[in-house]
């Protein structure tokens, strides 16, 4: 079963543009747009499970430059 989730990003100030472009080269991200309000940065994602979201996360979008903090908001059908 896919998971999905969408990451919301604060970035540096004036990085919003290139961390979104840099971010939607990654693997399992299916969107990524910079945005205006409490984040910087809108990310879709998708991966075939829970471990692997994780890994996607934290190994490859929060080490991207330019980005200050990450909160991943899981999809869930209720």
């Amino acid at each position: 079963m896919v998971v999905q989730a969408y990451i919301l990003i604060q970035t540096d100030v004036g990085k919003a543009a290139e961390v979104a472009k840099s971010i939607a080269l990654i693997k399992g991200v299916t969107l990524a747009e910079d945005v205006t309000g409490p984040y910087d940065v809108i990310v879709r994602a998708e991966a075939r499970n829970v471990d692997e979201l994780g890994k996607l996360v934290v190994s490859k979008v929060q080490n991207l430059d330019g980005i200050t903090r990450t909160l991943t908001c899981p999809v869930v059908h209720i």
